[in-house]
């Protein structure tokens, strides 16, 4: 195991659970890059689509739950989808604290998605640490890779890739889309990226947000939860997808190319991304399943945490286990484990 970065504890005084923190949404974005660049194949513009994403790959060492590297051309596949705030704003660095989890198994014969948000302040055993913590305090002591191992640790499941964006990606990808359309379930007042206090307000019903209105909407839980927020965050996510499928021309696409690139670090490599364009050509046969981690407020020496009841972290665990098609393999190495 890694020896990580040795830091003070966080929240060491008694507060509430904090709202209005930074909610990003970077969710399958450089897979919109190939949707658009796939279009004008052999091109510039797919020439630099290459370029941008060959400069964000970055591997990472963790330990692996599989014996051999999955292909996504014939495997299933899982992607762990990291946000943290490392905007000019809040510039944190390698310490920052992720503000949102998503773990995405892809189904290749089925051509299917299973979605799981993990929520941010969810009481976990982060590897290498003496004590439980946040869940999202695993980047701030061990970036990606601490991350990845403290997931496959909570889900039992292997992670075989990342994907790694901030909250000015989300930004200027939904603006590229000419923005999204949701269902905005009550009255939303939020900040804005630049922390401007009240900047955001958005009226009950469907409409059509902007990547600003998008993310004050993903990221607000004045009025609920993180597990509530969780769900928006899965409906931003299809909304992109689906107007993404559907648009067949999109402004700006050099831009939509360069806003992804620097704001994003990732393991998957240029031919694997492209071999996962299938996924979004479904259209609307592709089948995009959400799951939730349910559980509790809970107060541990005065700081505030998620804590995830066992029954549901299980009943995810055997759902993503089995759309990745890993269970009875999975259950032949624990049982040659005890052994």
């Amino acid at each position: 195991m890694s020896q990580y970065i040795n830091s003070s504890r966080y929240d060491n005084k008694k507060k509430k659970k904090k709202k209005g923190k930074k909610f990003f949404m970077w969710i399958l974005f450089p897979l919109l890059v190939f949707l658009v660049s796939a279009t004008v194949y052999g091109t510039v513009l797919y020439k630099k689509a290459e370029s941008v994403i060959n400069d964000s790959y970055k591997p990472v060492k963790t330990t692996q739950k599989r014996v051999e590297k999955a292909d996504p051309k014939l495997d299933n596949i899982s992607i762990l989808l990291i946000g943290v705030d490392e905007s000019e704003k809040r510039n944190f660095g390698k310490g920052s604290r992720t503000d949102a989890l998503m773990v995405a198994t892809l189904n290749e014969k089925e051509k299917s998605v299973k979605l799981v948000s993990i929520p941010r302040d969810s009481y976990v055993k982060i590897p290498g640490r003496k004590y439980k913590d946040k869940i999202n305090h695993a980047h701030a002591f061990g970036g990606v890779e601490l991350t990845i191992e403290t997931v496959q640790e909570l889900l039992d499941i292997p992670i075989d890739y990342y994907v790694k964006m901030n909250f000015n990606a989300f930004i200027d990808v939904v603006n590229s889309l000419d923005g999204v359309k949701v269902e905005v379930p009550y009255e939303i007042v939020e900040q804005d990226s630049k922390d401007r206090a009240g900047a955001i307000r958005l009226k009950p019903g469907l409409q059509e947000l902007s990547g600003e209105e998008a993310l004050a909407f993903a990221r607000t839980r004045h009025k609920d939860n993180d597990i509530e927020r969780g769900k928006r965050q899965q409906e931003i996510v299809k909304a992109v997808l689906k107007k993404a499928v559907s648009f067949n021309s999109i402004p700006n696409q050099s831009d939509m190319i360069e806003a992804v690139g620097k704001n994003m670090t990732t393991n998957l490599t240029f031919g694997e991304m492209k071999s996962l364009i299938d996924y979004l050509t479904a259209g609307t046969n592709l089948n995009i399943e959400s799951l939730s981690l349910e559980g509790s407020n809970s107060i541990i020496n005065s700081i505030y945490y998620y804590q995830l009841d066992e029954q549901s972290v299980e009943n995810v665990q055997t759902s993503l286990k089995t759309h990745l098609g890993l269970l009875d393999s999975l259950e032949t190495e624990e049982t040659k484990d005890a052994k």
